[in-house]
């Protein structure tokens, strides 16, 4: 069967595409269309079908514009209620992409409408399936996301019925075929999913700890132990999926604007907009536009956008390496960040060559924190998750979890000097940037994070492994 994964490493995020007979389908896209146009042009393909497994809250799928620019058809599973024309199909309805078959497997429990996609070649034989939030390799979605959007709903009904589309849709399925989820590590859609994007549902019924012989109460309990606090952009972007969204090409000619020092000056200050600056960390400290904000396009950007900033609807002011103009619009746009409107032409080159004011940052080897730590013990603030720092830490040291910053400012010493670090450098840059822009001006951070400290003689607890990834 000619099934392609296209996999976005940096929201850990899978749509697949599958074409025969000059028919073609793709399911669960990411907002940027165009790719997939092309793959079905290359293959002398029509793109039919955009079929969704369910309303997505981590990042705003491409179905409106694939709709829009193919004449595809959307689909969704039973009980979904889009604001706009689509299939709303029946448990076990089967739509056909060339030869192929896909059939649709009704299995709420993540959200009421996620759905499993069963695949069927050309001879009738059973391939795989497409599980979207449903089943991850090594987990399963977690059920309270939708409970932020339908108001009767609670994590123990979602974790519920998705005990139920498990054991009676899923489970009974062929060992053989195989599963081709929508997420994989590092997704915060589940909690302990697996490095590897692929695997026979065979393997998955013998490893999964979600699929174990377990009684629906026992189920309940381990889904829910240890899920955190969603990420707060995910509802909105619920909606957007649910409602519908600006056109990828209006976004980006909004944003795409280029601006010179003294115009991005002008449009910050009559804006409330923020000024986003995605330079990789040992540039920004070096120099940086007063007050404005890291997070650099190198790493998890998008995840960690909608992390720290509340509002998808918020203005945004670009800061990029020259060429990521595009790139950054685009990465926003994918988690329903639509409203940049214009970036600093030249980058930050262009502001330091103005005159106008520059602000920076200090950084210190791991190296400089333990000869400072002999001679007297400092502050230490680990913006790590929880299960890093429960892991292993420095000694002493306090943490407060980079995503809860916000709601912990008072806990950082404005007086008294201290020292921030994370894992490898990206996140305490971004806690940085954040803390010097609402006034804090006394602490440093660590570069390379934990890594360096860890090959010092800096006193750390035992370390000891995490079992899962919260």
């Amino acid at each position: 069967m000619k099934i392609e994964q296209i996999y976005t490493g940096c929201i850990a995020h899978a749509a697949y595409y599958i074409e025969n007979n000059g028919e073609a389908a793709i399911f669960d896209p990411l907002r940027e269309v165009q790719p997939y146009i092309d793959r079905a042009k290359n293959d002398h393909a029509k793109i039919k079908y955009v079929f969704e497994t369910h309303f997505h809250a981590d990042f705003v799928s491409g179905h409106l514009d694939l709709k829009k620019k193919t004449g595809a058809q959307i689909v969704f599973g039973p009980t979904a209620k889009p604001a706009y024309e689509a299939i709303i199909a029946e448990d076990g309805q089967e739509f056909k992409v060339g030869k192929y078959t896909v059939r649709l497997i009704h299995t709420p429990g993540h959200t009421m409408e996620s759905s499993t996609y069963l695949l069927i070649d050309e001879k009738g034989d059973e391939y795989g399936i497409i599980s979207g939030d449903t089943l991850f390799i090594g987990d399963v979605g977690r059920p309270d996301l939708a409970q932020h959007v339908i108001a009767d709903l609670t994590q123990e009904k979602l974790a519920s019925h998705l005990y139920d589309s498990l054991r009676n849709k899923i489970m009974p399925l062929s060992d053989d075929l195989i599963v081709f989820p929508n997420h994989g590590a590092g997704s915060a859609c589940g909690k302990n999913m697996s490095k590897e994007t692929t695997d026979t549902l065979g393997n998955q019924k013998k490893t999964n700890y979600a699929l174990q012989d377990m009684s629906k109460e026992e189920f309940i309990e381990t889904l829910l132990d240890g899920l955190t606090t969603p990420p707060g952009y995910f509802p909105q972007n619920v909606i957007m999926n649910i409602k519908g969204y600006d056109s990828l090409d209006t976004v980006m000619e909004r944003g795409a604007k280029p601006l010179s020092a003294e115009e991005f000056e002008v449009v910050a200050n009559e804006t409330d907009a923020l000024v986003l600056d995605t330079r990789d960390a040992e540039d920004f400290a070096k120099g940086f536009i007063p007050k404005s904000v890291n997070i650099g396009l190198e790493g998890n950007f998008a995840q960690w956008v909608g992390e720290m900033i509340p509002d998808v609807k918020q203005k945004i002011l670009l800061i990029t390496e020259v060429g990521k103009e595009e790139e950054a619009i685009t990465r926003l746009s994918r988690v329903g960040y639509d409203y940049s409107i214009g970036y600093l032409d030249g980058g930050f080159a262009t502001w330091a060559a103005s005159g106008k004011e520059v602000d920076s940052f200090q950084r210190i080897n791991a190296q400089d924190l333990e000869k400072e730590w002999k001679s007297k013990q400092v502050k230490v603030i680990d913006i790590r998750k929880k299960s890093e720092f429960d892991s292993e830490h420095l000694v002493d040291a306090i943490n407060i979890p980079l995503n809860e910053i916000n709601q912990h400012l008072a806990e950082f010493p404005k007086e008294e000097k201290f020292v921030l670090h994370c894992a490898g450098g990206y996140r305490s840059m971004i806690a940085a940037s954040i803390l010097k822009q609402r006034g804090w001006d006394n602490f440093v951070d660590v570069r390379g994070g934990f890594k360096e400290m860890a090959k010092t003689e800096l006193p750390k607890t035992e370390y000891v492994c995490p079992t899962t990834m919260l």
